[in-house]
């Protein structure tokens, strides 16, 4: 049998980080808005004749073997941590190669690790017959990364994976609620341009620092936290209202405030960047994920998405990408 599965990474415009349990309790009404983009993940399952597991990772040029009656050893196998924590999880009973790999840079702040370990857990759970409702993959895979990266990890990245489309995610007391954005996507990519800026960044340190301030009790934390959350909350109003003009309004006043959760959240050369897309028509900057490097999102003037990518490509480390809304989420094919 094989199985192939597929994920797209996705654009983070508002609400990042108050994702992560708890800090989203103690900001009534948090929210997120994302869009899944077209650079995918991809896992690819082909079962095996005898008792070996195979794990291989395109991107990180890695293999790592075990045996079914060995497949404790992989629960802290470090190399492939990710996979290996999730083979151990579901405990396969036939013997398989699993193949991964991930159409984002590294380390892009497009949420690539989450993206691909909801690619992983479809198609893992398919390998052992439909052991969970696609309902389940979600919490499983917040909570074996957890495992993983040994720091809270926010929840918002793997609804774009596994639903696609343009999204705000709602954060409570009762629950996480995913809402479709029923917005005009053609406006929305012509007016968003997506660079990579040379340097990988690592959301785990700059997401567990700022988590451990909010848990201390920093009140200018929570003071940024609840702009964010306005910011997450107008700028879906915006968007369902087709006001394109004050969507950008609300981008422009984000990102400043958006550093001052930390002072990694740039670097020189990401800042020159902005300066060098602003001169050329962007309007707001958006740096993808937690920051430090990665991605950055520019939300251009409407007919200069191509002048500032020209802008963009023209420095040196960076690299504009290609992308297309992604309104499909997790696809799965079967073959014998």
């Amino acid at each position: 049998m094989i199985i192939e599965t597929s994920a797209p990474t996705r654009v983070d415009l508002a609400g990042g980080t108050i994702d992560i349990p708890p800090l989203f309790l103690f900001h009534e009404g948090a929210a997120t808005v994302n869009f899944a983009v077209s650079m995918l993940a991809h896992c690819r399952i082909e079962t095996r004749d005898d008792d070996r597991i195979i794990l291989r990772s395109i991107d990180q040029e890695r293999t790592v073997e075990a045996r079914l009656n060995d497949i404790n050893s992989l629960r802290d196998e470090p190399s492939l941590a990710l996979l290996s924590k999730l083979v151990y999880f579901f405990r396969p009973s036939v013997g398989f190669e699993m193949t991964t790999r991930s159409e984002a840079p590294a380390g892009a702040g497009l949420a690539g690790s989450s993206t691909l370990n909801i690619a992983c857990i479809a198609a893992l759970n398919k390998l052992v017959g439909d052991r969970y409702t696609p309902e389940r993959f979600i919490p499983i895979a917040a909570n074996v990364e957890c495992q993983v990266i040994r720091v809270p990890t926010g929840f918002q990245d793997y609804y774009s994976a596994q639903y696609g489309g343009v999204a705000a995610i709602h954060f409570g007391p009762e629950g996480i609620r995913r809402e479709g954005l029923d917005i005009d996507v053609e406006t929305l990519e012509r007016r968003i341009a997506v660079c990579y800026t040379g340097e990988p960044r690592n959301s785990g340190t700059n997401n567990w620092d700022i988590t451990k301030r909010h848990i201390d009790g920093d009140k200018e934390i929570f003071e940024i936290f609840d702009g964010i959350r306005d910011t997450s909350l107008e700028l879906r109003q915006a968007l369902l209202a087709g006001d394109w003009d004050a969507a950008g309004e609300i981008l422009a006043k984000a990102h400043p405030q958006r550093k001052r959760l930390s002072p990694h959240i740039t670097t020189p050369h990401m800042d020159a960047l902005i300066e060098a897309a602003e001169a050329a028509g962007a309007i707001a900057a958006k740096v993808c994920g937690a920051g430090g490097g990665g991605c950055i999102a520019f939300f251009t003037e409407d007919g200069k998405r191509a002048d500032v990518e020209a802008a963009l490509a023209a420095q040196d480390g960076c690299r504009v990408l290609e992308w297309r809304p992604d309104l499909d989420g997790l696809t799965m094919k079967v073959s014998d």
